[in-house]
């Protein structure tokens, strides 16, 4: 990476007439806007479909794009949805929020529509689709159908016989839910066309897409079911212990996830084929992949299935460079950022130094007046150039929703830093970014919300807590001209500007 600078927002908290951000015409015009702004990276979360409590880092399936983000516009233009149908239906009346519950009502019926009138298996792109990428979508699709044959409820409780795939009942669930299956298919490929055209758009325009690859998939997905055998799982299933992090900042008594935990000696018998697909197809899906919690592939928290905290939990022993060696010998040089926050150790840090991969650094976690011994290693001026740099990201409180929280003393600490003793605190964000914005970091990474001066009620995630995340979106107006201006004046100040645009942008 070079000296650049980008922004983060979910596609799902674009604007859109539709109830979420989507990859319709707004998501063309963020991708100006940031051309325009002097950005080099767009990065956005997950793009998974999203299942209980609605977070993108617990997904039906690793592969699978979320349906959410098709762009009903384009389904109009094709002649499968109508404008009047589209119209008709109710996504929710706020511009700043997404409700969750509308959309599930009342998008799958629409979308269903657009499939009964696509003619989909006389498409000749769509077989091709399907050549490609059976290996994984064949599982998914009968994953869902099947999932909506019993309700919704996890595929732990399904009958015996598909639970455990039983060849006989994996045959009669083909034929029985073909539509259904066909149904699943379809999105999938409508998803992938639309995404792959606007990531299209934002390469041409100089826009590189940093995406995120959670280290976990969720137990209740298309890939545990698939391949018990990868997890640690007992003869029926059920898992032996599951992930989660100890007692820190963000929660007390530790984060339980729930995820099932990775057989690391079966993945390396295997010479780890899973992760070089998995690894493999999101580098075709983004030009940089973000990989969460990278200190799992160090030491991995491994907390007794049924606990109802994750105090009790102990740490293991991961994979390692292993993993990251065969990654070169399959796959070559990939941009990598390695998300190592948390409790760090010695082995973790050799492993990303070992790993050559940049590193993050937040400024949030550079102010704390309990003196943790980490500190000072999110102070920009002892960043080194291989890491990139953030304000905060989604699982931290705004800058201005920080500044509120934070102790007096930790915001003298602030204010001692940044030698500012003058700006008020609802404008403070500013002096924050220019912090990160000047270290030797090689990528400078905003929140849209940090550069909005937004408190907490623009939060996207707050760790351990369920219904309240996931929903805010960003309005067409706080996209000013102004504020892309002032941003672009700031990146080029600091010589992150995004050179191969701004010489014909200032014309």
């Amino acid at each position: 990476m070079n000296r650049s600078a980008g922004i983060l927002l979910p596609i799902s908290s674009l604007p859109s007439k539709y109830g979420i951000g989507n990859f319709g015409k707004s998501a063309y015009e963020f991708v100006d806007w940031l051309k325009e702004a002097g950005q080099s990276y767009w990065q956005i979360l997950p793009l998974v479909p999203t299942s209980y409590g609605d977070s993108p880092y617990q997904s039906f399936s690793t592969y699978a794009g979320n349906p959410y983000f098709i762009d009903l516009d384009a389904l109009v233009e094709e002649g499968v949805l109508t404008q009047e149908e589209v119209d008709a239906s109710d996504f929710g009346d706020k511009a700043d929020t997404i409700d969750y519950e509308k959309l599930y009502k009342e998008r799958y019926p629409l979308l269903r529509k657009a499939y009964e009138r696509s003619n989909i298996s006389q498409n000749e792109e769509y077989s091709r689709y399907m050549q490609k990428n059976g290996w994984w979508l064949t599982d998914y699709a009968l994953f869902m159908a099947v999932k909506a044959r019993f309700n919704g409820v996890a595929w732990t409780e399904w009958a015996e016989d598909i639970k455990l795939r039983y060849g006989y009942a994996m045959e009669y669930y083909r034929t029985e839910l073909y539509y259904d299956i066909e149904f699943h298919q379809y999105l999938q490929f409508t998803f992938y066309k639309q995404w792959m055209k606007l990531k299209e758009y934002a390469n041409e325009n100089g826009v590189l897409i940093i995406g995120d690859i959670p280290i976990y998939v969720a137990m209740d997905s298309a890939d545990t079911w698939a391949h018990p055998e990868m997890f640690q799982l007992d003869k029926d299933n059920v898992p032996l212990a599951v992930a989660g992090c100890p007692p820190d900042g963000f929660s007390a008594t530790g984060q339980l996830w729930g995820n099932p935990l990775y057989r690391w000696d079966y993945h390396e018998q295997t010479g780890y084929d899973w992760w070089m697909k998995r690894l493999s197809y999101c580098f075709k899906m983004y030009d940089v992949v973000r990989i969460d919690h990278f200190r799992g592939f160090d030491e991995y928290f491994s907390i007794p299935y049924g606990a109802e905290t994750a105090i009790n939990g102990h740490w293991e022993k991961g994979p390692g460079m292993k993993l990251f060696n065969k990654m070169r010998e399959v796959l070559e040089h990939r941009d990598v950022v390695a998300e190592d926050l948390g409790y760090m150790t010695d082995t973790v840090r050799k492993l990303v130094y070992d790993s050559g991969f940049p590193n993050m650094k937040v400024l949030e976690f550079a102010f704390d007046s309990r003196d943790t011994g980490s500190a000072s290693d999110y102070l920009p001026h002892n960043y080194t150039e291989n890491c990139v740099a953030y304000t905060g990201t989604h699982d931290n409180e705004t800058i201005i929703g920080w500044l509120d929280c934070i102790t007096k003393e930790e915001k003298t600490m602030a204010r001692d830093y940044l030698c500012d003793y003058r700006t008020a605190q609802k404008n403070l964000h500013w002096p924050m970014i220019a912090l990160i914005m000047r270290s030797r970091a090689n990528l400078s990474m905003v929140p849209m919300q940090d550069y909005l001066g937004l408190d907490n009620k623009a939060r996207l995630n707050q760790p351990s807590t369920v219904g309240k995340n996931w929903k805010w979106r960003v309005t067409k107006e706080q996209l000013s001209e102004e504020l892309k201006l002032q941003i672009r004046k700031l990146t080029k100040m600091y010589g992150r500007i995004n050179w191969q645009w701004d010489d014909k942008l200032d014309a």
